[in-house]
């Protein structure tokens, strides 16, 4: 990476002045950076209430993929989703249009100017942006039931790791932890884990610890500068971000990256606050912590690290918006415009009881593919199929499905909501509406597909009501699926 000077040339970015405050902190930052000597050749696009409001649910007009594809970062202000169904969020769908696989949160406390009650905090939330459960992958199956499915993939793990390492080794951090809760979730947390170790064991120099979710969230809550760069799944990243974030001092001034193969997204982490819009009371902070963050990435890091050394003397001098204002810390509230100024004039310097920031331009991190691991011998075995069913019990049920098994499969299983109620099964258990029945082979041999599609036929002749199946795979000779709790 190169840093910025007066003859480089200008980087295309595409530009998104938001709703609510969107416009007066995309001002704001944009006044920061132009005048700290940013290279920069915005590209301004309509995203949404006003694009909603057209009919397009997902927030974002057509013509604006053009100039995502074309400059490849985006420098987005917070939006207003209009409340009710059928509206998608903007922020999930550019995520995943695009592939931005990782969502980067530095939380870093400004003890004493802002109220923390952890002044050694120092951490960044690297999270998993794709996958888990924000596929958005729901059904209602039964009057009584509905799922969600959480998906975790090798290749988009091995990338959100790869990037945590690389981000550490880059910012010179010297420790790496994972959240995952693969004590119950053995099969997709389980994955995230695994690939955790292997690609740690990559970075001998850095060191790893993984966490139950649980108790690390209670951890980071009670003594977060045990951390310092945390990676985990993406429902758990999303969740405790905002938390360090405002265990930090406040949502208000953390920014956010959202890192792709092929594009970058930028924002802050709070709404777009309509309650506050056209007043210049809004703190821009947030937004221009993620505008540094853009200069980082595209190779402007003496412009990234001007700017962040006078924002943070800006906060030490007491100069401070209504959000962050204390009596008795800070010196002077201000308003949106006039913090903005207070920073430009601050321009070159840095701040002398915080520390500084030093960023590091000529250590471009090394986030290649690797090779996959060599494929696994992948065996049929046997299908759970899902039925919804209020009969009678356990035992009524298995005897109805007992007569429709073809040959090659046994009846092994009956769970409802995953606890195994069949055979012996407890008279305590709560049963809904819906089960679970698994069959598996009779024996070493493969199960058929044929063999399953006779099963199926044979429970739709009786009107069962399978609502969902799964088929159950052994890779290696190594069940590829979960058992139910009591089996």
């Amino acid at each position: 990476m190169t840093t910025a000077t007066a003859t480089q040339k200008k980087t295309p970015i595409t530009v998104a002045y938001g709703d609510g405050i969107g416009p007066e902190i995309m001002d704001a930052t944009l006044r920061i950076i132009n005048a700290a000597g940013a290279q920069l050749e915005p590209e301004v696009i309509s995203i949404g209430e006003s694009v909603y409001t057209r009919g397009l649910t997902n927030g974002i007009e057509p013509s604006s993929w053009d100039s995502l594809r074309r400059t490849r970062v985006f420098l987005k202000a917070p939006i207003t989703t209009p409340q009710g169904g059928g509206f998608k969020s903007l922020n999930v769908t550019v995520r995943k249009t695009l592939g931005l696989y990782a969502n980067v949160r530095p939380c870093a406390a400004l003890y004493p100017y802002i109220d923390t009650k952890y002044p050694k905090m120092n951490l960044v939330i690297v999270r998993e942006n794709e996958e888990d459960v924000y596929g958005g992958i729901e059904h209602r199956q039964t009057q009584q039931v509905t799922q969600a499915l959480k998906l975790i993939s090798r290749p988009g793990s091995e990338k959100v790791l790869r990037y945590a390492f690389e981000y550490a080794k880059q910012n010179n951090r010297k420790k790496v932890t994972c959240f995952t809760k693969d004590n119950i979730l053995k099969a997709t947390d389980g994955l995230f884990h695994k690939i955790f170790d292997e690609i740690g064991a990559d970075y001998p120099e850095i060191e790893k610890e993984h966490w139950i979710v649980d108790i690390g969230a209670a951890k980071m809550s009670d003594t977060p500068e045990a951390f310092d760069v945390l990676v985990m799944p993406n429902l758990y990243g999303d969740v405790l971000s905002d938390v360090a974030a405002q265990i930090a001092g406040s949502v208000g001034i953390a920014g956010s990256a959202n890192i792709g193969d092929h594009c970058a997204m930028f924002e802050a982490i709070h709404g777009s606050a309509p309650r506050r819009a056209g007043q210049n009371l809004a703190n821009p902070s947030a937004l221009l912590m993620g505008a540094v963050m853009m200069l980082n990435h595209i190779g402007q890091s003496e412009i990234a690290q001007k700017v962040h050394n006078a924002w943070l003397k800006t906060i030490e001098d007491g100069i401070h918006t209504y959000d962050i204002y204390q009596e008795g810390t800070s010196k002077q509230k201000v308003g949106t415009r006039e913090f903005a100024d207070a920073v430009i004039e601050r321009l070159g310097r840095e701040p002398s009881t915080l520390k500084p920031v030093r960023y590091n331009a000529s250590a471009p991190m090394d986030l290649h593919a690797r090779p996959f691991k060599p494929m696994e011998e992948k065996r049929l075995v046997g299908i759970d199929v899902f039925v919804d069913w209020t009969g009678g019990g356990a035992d009524d049920l298995a005897g109805v499905l007992q007569l429709k098994i073809p040959e090659g499969l046994t009846l092994q299983m009956l769970s409802n909501r995953g606890t195994k109620v069949w055979p012996d099964g407890s008279p305590e258990t709560f049963l809904s509406d819906h089960w679970a029945c698994r069959f598996i082979a009779d024996g070493p041999h493969t199960v058929s597909h044929h063999a399953i599609v006779e099963l199926l036929s044979r429970l739709a002749s009786d009107n069962i009501d399978f609502i969902k199946t799964e088929l159950l795979y052994n890779f290696d000779g190594k069940p590829g699926f979960s058992l139910a709790q009591g089996q």
